[in-house]
C-alpha cells in the first residue's frame, strides 16, 4: 500500500502541484516574475446606461488590475 498526497514537488523542484490548499500566512507572499502579488482594489459595479460608462468602468477595472500586478501593463 503506497502513500499519495495532495501537494507535492516533483523531482527537480521544476514542478509544484496543490491538489489541496495553499494557505499563505500573514508573513508571507506570492511573487510572480519578481512582482509581488496582491489583491486588487474593489471596482464597483457597473451602473452605466450607455457604452461610455461601461468603456470607462472596465478601463477602471483594467487599472486596478495592473496596478495589483495581476495584469501585465504594456
Amino acid at each position: 500500500m503506497g502513500y499519495n498526497t495532495k501537494n507535492y514537488t516533483e523531482q527537480g523542484g521544476g514542478k509544484t502541484v496543490i491538489g489541496g490548499e495553499l494557505a499563505v500566512t500573514a508573513e508571507g507572499k506570492i511573487t510572480f516574475r519578481d512582482t509581488e502579488l496582491k489583491p486588487a482594489a474593489v471596482q464597483a459595479d457597473s451602473t452605466a446606461t450607455e457604452v461610455a460608462g461601461l468603456v470607462s468602468d472596465f478601463n477602471a477595472l483594467l487599472a486596478k488590475l495592473k496596478a495589483a500586478g495581476l495584469m501585465e501593463s504594456e
